[in-house]
């Protein structure tokens, strides 16, 4: 039987909802063999991810999910077994932080003119870390504005709404070659959740090879078998290995770790990058 991977998941060290502590926990009840923990931009929680790895004997690979800009829209690249400590990826990460702190900060400064006063110092509470989106969205939540996430992101936060802020991230060349430095493999996130065409999805793929990146994420959760053997069919193509990661941030029953990560027969895995190392 086929070990099972889960190289794409948050925890509160971004966006997630459980501790890094608690997603390996949930990872290890949910049958998952092998576990990445990807927060946005940050590997605060890989310390702590790790030694519960090693106290509950799940195979730990660190993680992170760097925001990137490639043709006006914001693409995500995961950069999979790397040295944490290398300086050059802490140094990029620093840089990141910086930009999600002024990005946040200027949110907040957006809601005061629609009313909502004192809104980054509250949604700091909600944050163990940076505050994301994600956050902002929860606390208009918490004081009535909205009724979920989604309408949070419908009526303030989301691109063209009154209280969006466009960050000019790094390139993804640059993200490309941070994670080569510090000895990892560099992955593209989820190329469906860009709202591209397939014909703009295998310019991103090309692109993303062509800088030298190393593996597409080929299985996720919520997906067709159209779309992950399509997905499959495009990283052969591109020459590009083929990751599976369910980008779990909360429990719930469509979007669950380690839950239909199989990969395509066609795929030929990442893993096997650091296996044989």
């Amino acid at each position: 039987m086929s070990l099972v991977y889960d190289l794409h998941s948050h925890s509160t060290a971004s966006d997630g909802v459980l501790t890094p502590s608690q997603v390996v926990l949930r990872a290890v009840e949910n049958k998952v063999d092998v576990l990445a923990l990807t927060d946005h931009d940050t590997i605060s929680g890989l310390a702590e991810a790790k030694a519960q790895a090693d106290l509950l004997g799940i195979k730990f690979i660190n993680g992170v999910e760097i925001s990137t800009n490639w043709e006006s829209r914001s693409i995500h690249i995961v950069g999979l077994n790397f040295n944490e400590r290398d300086p050059r990826i802490i140094t990029l990460l620093a840089s990141q932080a910086e930009k999600r702190r002024q990005r946040a900060v200027q949110i907040g400064e957006k809601l005061a003119k629609n009313g909502i006063i004192n809104a980054f110092a509250e949604t700091q509470k909600l944050a163990n870390g940076e505050v994301t989106r994600v956050h902002y969205a929860r606390y208009l939540i918490q004081i009535g504005k909205v009724a979920n996430e989604k309408q949070a992101f419908k009526k303030y936060l989301s691109q063209g709404k009154s209280a969006y802020v466009k960050t000019q991230w790094i390139d993804i060349p640059t993200a490309i070659e941070a994670i080569h430095l510090s000895g990892g493999v560099a992955v593209l996130a989820h190329p469906l959740r860009y709202n591209l065409s397939a014909k703009w999805i295998k310019k991103l793929m090309l692109d993303f090879k062509q800088w030298g990146g190393d593996g597409v994420e080929v299985a996720g959760c919520g997906q067709t078998k159209d779309q992950r053997q399509s997905l499959a069919n495009w990283a052969n193509e591109y020459q590009l290995r083929a990751s599976a990661g369910s980008d779990f941030h909360f429990p719930c029953g469509w979007i669950e770790l380690g839950k239909s990560l199989y990969l395509p027969e066609n795929s030929i895995p990442i893993w096997e990058c650091w296996k044989t190392s």
